[in-house]
């Protein structure tokens, strides 16, 4: 199975951890199996939590750990000039103005508190869908209608083709914030389909966030994200079998290194982690431990 181009999608929100360097290591090795060029794609929209030390720290590990890429900036300069997503503004703008067009979405002006009083579980069940809230109305946001989806299928790497249904805690997203600046999960799918990506590898806690994708595509009828190759790979997990997290400084790649960790430490911490049977030292011997 030959790619054209996967690539690396950090957020700029916190200093990368232990489990971003393994998402990265997964997505280099499918890379070099199927002789996709690596973009390093990074998603800056998140504006009150973006810091320019954040950006760097992510050309930092990279280096740190020897881990190339294709396409992507180099330096925060070269970032903040080219390539942060505030220049792609436009598309993601007409996207929004097609899916108005389209009568995909309506208007929610539910915080999390009334979230939570309508439903215990917390999850968003469309209470709005049936208010008919002007779309423009202030302090509102946009959530797409998911009320009649079915079977959301995906083109997944190791399994082939593959359908799921949409979850309840991934039903009815946002796709215009309360500020009117797009959410996550349409800007995603509009970077990836302008760069031409056609292999995407995450963690399988956003397999949620890819059936949603799907969804965006197509209402938006961008075949070329629905045929698209997805990989989910097992997260790593820290203490008490918890999700890392970039609050968590102990695990970030920047602690380790400042503490005078090398490459061939980080490795061997990885397959401690991971459980592999023979101790990591560099990047080979990730690549042959994991049999993807």
């Amino acid at each position: 199975m030959d790619f054209k181009l996967t690539r690396f999608a950090p957020t700029p929100s916190g200093f990368l951890h232990l489990g971003n360097l393994y998402s990265f290591l997964v997505t280099k090795t499918l890379a070099e199996k199927t002789g996709a060029k690596i973009l390093l794609r990074i998603d800056d929209l998140d504006r009150d939590r973006y810091r320019t030390e954040y950006v760097q720290d992510i050309f930092d590990t990279l280096d740190f750990m020897e881990i190339g890429y294709d396409q992507g900036p180099k330096t925060v300069e070269e970032f903040e000039k080219d390539w942060s997503q505030i220049h792609r503004m436009n598309g993601y703008l007409a996207a929004l103005e097609q899916i108005c067009e389209r009568k995909l979405v309506f208007a929610c002006d539910c915080n999390r508190k009334k979230i939570q009083e309508l439903d215990s579980s917390g999850y968003y069940l469309g209470h709005c869908q049936v208010r008919n809230i002007p779309l423009e109305r202030v302090d509102t946001c946009w959530r797409l209608d998911t009320f009649d989806t079915d079977f959301i299928r995906i083109k997944t790497y190791s399994e082939g083709e593959k359908a799921y249904t949409l979850p309840e805690d991934s039903a009815f997203f946002i796709v215009r914030k309360k500020d009117k600046l797009p959410a996550y999960q349409l800007t995603s799918v509009i970077d990836d389909v302008n760069y031409g990506v056609d292999l995407i590898v995450r963690g399988n806690d956003l397999l949620g966030s890819t059936l949603d994708q799907q969804i965006v595509a197509k209402g938006l009828e961008l075949t070329s994200f629905q045929e698209a190759t997805f990989h989910h790979h097992p997260l790593l997990k820290g203490p008490k079998n918890k999700k890392l997290s970039k609050t968590e400084g102990a695990n970030s790649i920047q602690f380790l290194r400042n503490a005078g960790k090398k490459p061939a430490d980080v490795y061997q911490i990885l397959g401690e982690m991971i459980g592999t049977k023979e101790p990591l030292h560099d990047f080979e011997s990730f690549k042959a431990a994991i049999f993807i």
